[in-house]
């Protein structure tokens, strides 16, 4: 029987403003009273996208020089990079356990530099920008007249202080034969379940760009101890013991995440392509289904919330500014003739997840082809992008399994309605696709599952004899799901169940991939704990799959 608001309808297709209607509607139910007081004044503003104008509703600007605590608390990032340009991102936060960050309703000016080195003695590009308290005082420049495919330093100022630097780099140009790629992954990085170990890692490899490919946050309470941290040295403010629904929730639950010094080391040292999942809104979410079938209207008004909170938070440019409760997220970007890189979003049009919600085998609900966990704009897309690609290797990062994953060893075995297992029509829809566009060197990155897998992508997942088309590789989680096991209970049946499931790690970690013109190799690097800081990074499995003949060989 299916729960509350988990309908199975199929969601609309991505349009400029789908939701005006439902937001009008969760609008009338806030009192012209409740409305006029500065909280739901506030919260409005999660569906407006214009910087505010000058005049009487303009906010004042503060004198830079008055700021006497370090306002860059939350360190810096960049991202998205491209052959010209990269974004640049920081947050002013003197107090970022306040709502306000420290700086009240008040404008400050910020000066950004990018140099060839990290002395800044060779700066080739600058300016200013203003942070807005309208979007919480967040910074950032979209840098262009870059060199292609180099590193470059970056650092922002406001009166007397100076942040962190950054290093960051710039894509190949278009149409250059780029001869090697090194790229992470990572995803699901809950707070409370323990400290990021992965990101202090990650922060010392050498790879070009890591890719977050969601749960960067987590809406669940975090108690003063901070969890499975169990503080001694710390009380966290009472303020992050309640779930994230409001604007001001969510962006200081970002304040909370980013106070960690792993997080921002890894930001620092790389450029992060970042999308969403469910908990940077709310748990297994669907288009506008929240978990508790709660009114759609009353939902989207949280879901313009915490996209909001997201792209404040987030080195990503102008055009991923959510309209309320819609954004585009999904993107592509290119590294010269080497990689096609096509970033889904999984969550904001997925049709609503069948049976309830809980595994099932499949059935009429769940393999209806008008369902789809793409929405028809984002699954046109990807087709049309592979078949113009002219990449060597077709990268899709992404956030749930995508490989059939049974899960028991009956004959017509449970699958999860959350994953794409849910959305079967969807997914042959695309494998089809990969194999009409002539798609050889096809990678899928995968978050979500809290392990780490490797998948052979089979043209038939019940045939174990048909064809290989492309490579998953599951990143595992940074924190959530706490220290894990190597063997998880379930490894012998999953293992056996998916004769195309050729690794199965449950221990924390990330991904390290190499991709070069002869072949991709994939290096599943994992820690012991993170419910204790400090352990080492080892690499528990490798795997090369070679151009042009799709398949997992171990190393």
């Amino acid at each position: 029987m299916a729960l509350p608001g988990r309908t199975g309808r199929p969601a609309s297709a991505l349009a400029p403003f789908p939701h005006d209607a439902a937001l009008r509607t969760a609008a009338r139910q806030v009192s012209r009273r409740r409305f006029l007081t500065v909280g739901a004044a506030a919260a409005t503003l999660a569906f407006s996208t214009n910087l505010p104008t000058r005049g009487a509703f303009a906010a004042p600007r503060l004198d830079a020089a008055r700021i006497t605590e370090d306002p860059f608390t939350l360190g810096v990032a960049s991202g998205d990079p491209l052959p010209d340009s990269v974004v640049l991102w920081t947050r002013l936060a003197p107090a970022p356990f306040q709502p306000d960050g420290g700086l009240g309703q008040q404008q400050v000016e910020v000066a950004w530099e990018v140099a060839q080195d990290d002395s800044f003695a060779l700066v080739v590009r600058g300016g200013t920008v203003v942070a807005h308290p309208e979007y919480a005082h967040s910074v950032r420049a979209d840098v262009r007249g870059l060199d292609p495919d180099r590193p470059y330093y970056y650092r922002f100022r406001t009166g007397a202080w100076i942040s962190p630097t950054g290093r960051t780099r710039t894509a190949p140009a278009a149409g250059e034969d780029v001869t090697r790629l090194r790229l992470a992954a990572v995803a699901c990085q809950a707070y409370h379940d323990g400290y990021y170990t992965v990101h202090r890692q990650l922060a010392r490899e050498d790879v070009d760009v890591v890719f977050h490919l969601g749960d960067y946050l987590y809406e669940y309470a975090v108690n003063s101890a901070g969890g499975a941290r169990n503080y001694t040295d710390r009380v966290l403010p009472s303020v992050f013991n309640r779930e994230t629904t409001t604007l001001a929730d969510y962006r200081m639950r970002y304040a909370l995440y980013k106070s960690d010094p792993d997080l921002r080391a890894a930001h620092a040292a790389h450029p992060f392509v970042v999308t969403w999942d469910d908990h940077e809104t709310e748990n297994n979410y669907a288009a506008e289904h929240d978990e508790n079938g709660s009114d759609p209207a009353l939902f989207l008004a949280r879901r313009a919330a915490a996209y909001r909170a997201y792209w404040e938070n987030q080195p990503l440019r102008a055009g991923q500014l959510p309209d309320g409760p819609d954004a585009q997220l999904f993107r592509r970007l290119n590294w010269g003739t080497l990689a096609q890189f096509d970033v889904l979003d999984t969550r904001q049009y997925r049709s609503d997840q069948a049976y309830g919600d809980v595994t099932h085998v499949p059935g009429p609900e769940s393999d209806d082809p008008a369902r789809s966990l793409t929405g028809d704009a984002q699954e046109r897309w990807l087709l049309d992008g592979w078949a113009a690609s002219g990449a060597l290797w077709n990268v899709m990062p992404q956030q749930v399994c995508f490989s059939q994953r049974a899960l028991d060893l009956n004959a017509q075995a449970k699958l999860s309605m959350d994953a794409w297992d849910g959305y079967r029509a969807n997914r042959g829809r695309l494998v089809a696709g990969a194999r009409a566009a002539g798609v050889e060197n096809w990678l899928v990155l995968t978050g979500d599952v809290h392990v780490a897998y490797a998948f052979d992508i089979k043209e038939d997942f019940d045939d174990a004899g048909s064809a290989t088309l492309g490579t998953e590789l599951t990143c595992t989680s940074v924190t959530s799901g706490r220290d894990g096991a190597e063997r998880p209970a379930n490894w012998d049946t999953l293992t056996r169940a998916n004769p195309h499931l050729r690794f199965y790690d449950g221990r924390r970690g990330y991904l390290r991939v190499e991709l070069n013109r002869e072949n991709a190799r994939a290096d599943f690097r994992t820690v012991q704990a993170v419910t204790t800081p400090g352990a080492a990074v080892t690499t528990a499995a490798s795997f090369v799959t070679e151009a042009g003949a799709p398949g997992l060989t171990p190393v």
